[in-house]
């Protein structure tokens, strides 16, 4: 995901500088448990997957669809999305979800205030609670216009930043619980990728669990297509297919004439209720 935001080098630079130590914490509760009493059925999808910047062109989406992967992530939103979305357009959604494909939506919200580099959006510690309501608002319009119903999960992408500054991982952890709150209260599901030394680890070792991610999608490349064997936060944490793992990056593809550079994905969790 950062290299969807940051150059390839600075991005090894981020992760590396975040560390890769992480804090085993207890379980998280159940995503459905504020918000509407009845929650469509989760639409669940294991197997591999792969994100890229911009959505690929319908023609690259029949092309690709060979079997290996089985879903894909697209950027549906956030003032810090790195790319342009020409393709991702409800028809779009409609057709490649016909094909076969399942989709997996991810906003690319406010960024954390001590995190190095610029960002068009950032969290302010007077302004984390608004800005994470209103940006899932905008999330869950980006995603019912695309097609995306409720019941869907919507990643939040947080990149890495220096989770020992108290302040600011309590500015983000307020950012996150208010969009969670505001995306559950739409019946959205609640998901969240981020990096295992550092803005995931934010959320797996935080002490209160209210309004967190129900589901999550954890940076650590390994080139292990896995979302058990390395998993690593607790063992009660984002269980019954709850988990993603970004496991490479920057992986260039080609199938049936069409070249992608994209970063490869174990999936078991939720994806978009589409059709």
């Amino acid at each position: 995901m950062s290299g969807h935001r940051q150059s390839t080098k600075r991005r090894y630079l981020t992760w590396a500088v975040a560390g890769t130590a992480v804090v085993a914490g207890a379980g998280i509760a159940a995503q459905t448990s504020t918000a509407a009493t009845t929650w469509p059925a989760q639409r669940t999808y294991t197997g591999r997957a792969f994100d890229t910047c911009a959505a690929p062109s319908l023609a690259a989406m029949k092309a690709w669809h060979t079997g290996f992967y089985g879903a894909a992530a697209v950027y549906i939103g956030g003032k810090n999305r790195g790319c342009s979305q020409p393709n991702l357009t409800a028809s779009w959604v409609k057709s490649v979800s016909t094909v076969g494909w399942k989709l997996i939506p991810l906003y690319v919200g406010a960024q954390p205030p001590c995190q190095t580099g610029s960002s068009p959006e950032k969290i302010t510690a007077s302004t984390a609670a608004s800005l994470g309501a209103g940006d899932a608002a905008d999330a869950v319009a980006k995603a019912s216009a695309l097609g995306m119903k409720a019941g869907s999960p919507v990643f939040l992408d947080m990149e890495p930043y220096d989770i020992t500054n108290t302040a600011c991982n309590d500015a983000v952890l307020t950012y996150v619980r208010a969009f969670d709150k505001a995306l559950r209260a739409k019946t959205y599901r609640t998901g969240y990728y981020g990096f295992t030394g550092s803005s995931a680890k934010a959320i797996a070792k935080a002490t209160d669990k209210t309004d967190l991610p129900g589901n999550m999608w954890y940076a650590l490349w390994d080139k292990q297509n896995t979302t058990t064997a390395d998993w690593p936060f607790g063992a009660t944490q984002w269980t019954n297919h709850s988990r993603g793992h970004q496991y490479m990056v920057n992986s260039k593809e080609s199938r049936g004439g069409y070249t992608i550079t994209v970063d490869r994905d174990a999936w078991d969790g939720p994806v978009a209720i589409t059709g």
